[in-house]
């Protein structure tokens, strides 16, 4: 429940930051977005939804670094180290991608995640806590699971779905805000015209990131098998099992990048459950 508290609160300040500046560009540029058709509607609504998720893309490996406060690793200091490049290294060989750049970052629990604006600039983190706490066999699987993410493109897929989703979101919220708020006389109130549409921005994105979650819940079943093929299936289910009665605590912004950032397989979930995953590996 905090979880989704968190999301309308965000979800409402983001809509009314949005609006304040899309209005304020339209009447800079004499647009008057009440009258002048579905046409220039959906045009601001695709700029106002693909905006923001570009710029996270591009900006993914510089914030995700801070969040965590991840350090590259450029020479290797230890053995550790040198064996972390040369895994990735070979993972990525088998992608046929760019060795993405790889970081360590503090932390006990064991996790890992892969972020970067496209498969050959990419980057792989992992906890110190997962170096720790699991077999180098284990670790690989993980680091696989992350190449395959990588190497499946899904963070420009899910950067494309959060754009398309935002804009009809911001267009059917101002389509039918624009029904409700018009008077007889054809003007439109802009006072219910705006409250209207942020009502409906809000309801309509808290439903809309139901598909977003169900699809990232896909992408991680498409990563697990990805994983296995490279470097079989137990070596997956031992790291997934490994896993389990762990919390991550990565940011809020950062639980999608996990390796398993929830414990259950609900709606708002980004992973599946450590279970079904097994499960389907089991079944491969």
């Amino acid at each position: 429940m905090k979880r989704i508290v968190l999301f309308i609160a965000t979800n409402l300040a983001v809509i009314i930051v949005i609006n304040v500046v899309l209005n304020i560009f339209c009447a800079l540029l004499g647009i008057n977005i009440y009258s002048n058709g579905n046409g220039i509607l959906l045009l601001l609504a695709a700029v106002v939804g693909f905006t923001g998720s570009i710029i996270s893309l591009l900006m993914s490996k510089t914030l995700a670094l801070n969040s965590v406060n991840g350090q590259i690793i450029g020479q290797p200091q230890t053995a550790a180290e040198a064996w972390l490049l040369n895994t990735v290294a070979s993972l990525a060989s088998q992608w046929n991608i760019a060795m993405p750049e790889v970081a360590i970052y503090d932390s006990p629990e064991p996790n890992a995640f892969a972020t970067g604006a496209t498969r050959n600039s990419s980057l792989v983190a992992v906890s110190t806590g997962l170096l720790h706490s699991m077999s180098q066999d284990e670790v690989e699987a993980v680091l696989a699971h992350e190449m395959a993410h990588i190497g499946n493109g899904d963070m420009v897929t899910m950067t494309l779905l959060q754009g398309v989703v935002n804009t009809f979101v911001f267009f059917w919220a101002n389509r039918i805000a624009d029904v409700v708020a018009r008077k007889e006389d054809g003007e439109v109130s802009h006072g219910v015209y705006y409250m209207v549409s942020m009502i409906l921005q809000t309801v309509f994105g808290f439903l809309a990131s139901l598909i977003v979650m169900w699809f990232s819940r896909q992408r991680e079943y498409r990563a697990d098998a990805g994983a296995a093929r490279l470097v079989g299936a137990p070596k997956m289910i031992a790291a997934l099992q490994r896993l389990k009665g762990e919390t991550s605590h990565l940011p809020a912004g950062m639980q999608a990048f996990g390796i398993a950032s929830e414990t259950a397989d609900a709606l708002f979930s980004t992973h599946p459950t450590l279970d079904n995953r097994i499960n389907r590996l089991r079944q491969m």
